[in-house]
């Protein structure tokens, strides 16, 4: 069961066994059926969570009561509503599955813990937070200096397998574009290659 999130955390720290023995006692293991939420906008996020398997979204709704997705979280990702978790102030993200999913569930205050009992994972955390950082800020660049093509063109590189996993409408939302100009550039691609 820790095989993977022992995988994800070796790649950018070193960890005795003893360390990750202590680590993964503090995990919480956390089953969601598809449609199910993590987390609802407005409550509290207590937690960051690392997805075994399956998919998530975090997406928010506007004062038109419109969708916006703002990640997709796979295999091997992290998930949580960042802002939340550092403030303490109520979640702007709700986050669901989009299939069956397991995540793996470390609370606040177990974290402030591993902290001061592993302070290597204080470095593994910063890392996490500056490369979602990172990411966030690219994507914000790209929605506006690329054409909605090119946006769905990043998607696909960066997951190849989401249109097998992830309804068309739900990407849509996540490019900011309705289904059907998702429709037609998805057209337009399978007639240029």
């Amino acid at each position: 069961m820790f095989d993977q999130i022992k995988a994800n955390i070796d790649k950018k720290i070193s960890l005795t066994e003893e360390e990750f023995q202590r680590f993964s006692s503090f995990l919480k293991f956390k089953k969601l059926r598809k449609k199910q939420h993590l987390l609802f906008e407005g409550d509290k996020c207590e937690f960051t969570g690392f997805v075994n398997s399956g998919c998530l979204r975090t997406y928010f709704l506007d004062s038109h009561a419109k969708e916006h997705i703002i990640n997709f979280s796979f295999e091997d990702w992290w998930v949580g509503d960042l802002y939340s978790l550092l403030t303490g102030n109520p979640a702007i993200y709700a986050i669901e599955a989009l299939e069956d999913t397991e995540v793996l569930l470390m609370g606040k205050d177990d974290l402030e813990t591993i902290y001061d009992t592993i302070p290597k994972f204080e470095r593994f955390f910063r890392i996490l937070t500056q490369n979602a950082y990172i990411a966030f800020q690219r994507r914000v660049m790209d929605n506006f200096s690329q054409t909605a093509e090119e946006n769905y063109q990043a998607l696909l590189k960066k997951f190849p397998f989401i249109a097998q996993r992830v309804p068309q409408y739900q990407i849509a939302a996540y490019l900011g574009i309705t289904p059907e100009s998702l429709s037609r550039i998805r057209k337009d691609l399978a007639h240029k290659h």
